[in-house]
């Protein structure tokens, strides 16, 4: 299958389960915030669900979809731009998890794994939430794959922009 299949059909796994998340206007506002470089929040979410998706074809793991799309789309959900100079924003990694979940939780109803996802996305980071749930390890290994290839694109862009 390639790459432009699986993304369809990943987006479609998306659309299945979490078409209310992503039709809500307060998700649709994370357009506005920066995650890395040049990619919104909203975008890294979306990527970091479809890398979920990708790693449970690749390694045939045996997970809740809908749980792993609701938690990876909602793992960011802290809903501020932590690159401005507020000083609450400053330990933003170790943080942003519980304002992320909070957010969630006032926006949907999130079950057991969805909450762990969401809660403990930042391990190793954060080294005393350590995922309890196979969905939960899933996404903080996707969420570091994609912050990786959003930052090493953007300062692949940055070389080229100052060698050409």
């Amino acid at each position: 299958m390639n790459n432009i299949v699986k993304k369809q059909k990943y987006a479609a796994v998306l659309d299945n389960y979490a078409s209310d998340i992503l039709s809500f206007e307060t998700f649709k506002e994370q357009k506005k915030y920066i995650q890395h470089g040049k990619i919104s929040v909203y975008e890294h979410e979306i990527l970091v669900a479809m890398t979920c998706l990708a790693i449970v074809d690749k390694f045939d793991i045996k997970v809740d979809k809908r749980s792993l799309v609701r938690g990876a789309l909602l793992h960011d959900y802290f809903l501020y731009d932590w690159h401005d100079d507020d000083p609450s924003h400053r330990l933003h990694g170790f943080t942003h998890a519980e304002r992320a979940l909070m957010n969630a939780s006032n926006d949907f109803e999130l079950n057991d794994i969805e909450k762990d996802m969401i809660y403990c996305h930042m391990f190793p980071l954060n080294i005393s939430r350590v995922p309890k749930y196979n969905e939960s390890l899933i996404l903080c290994v996707a969420d570091k794959i994609s912050a990786l290839k959003e930052t090493i694109a953007n300062i692949y862009l940055k070389i080229v922009k100052y060698t050409v």
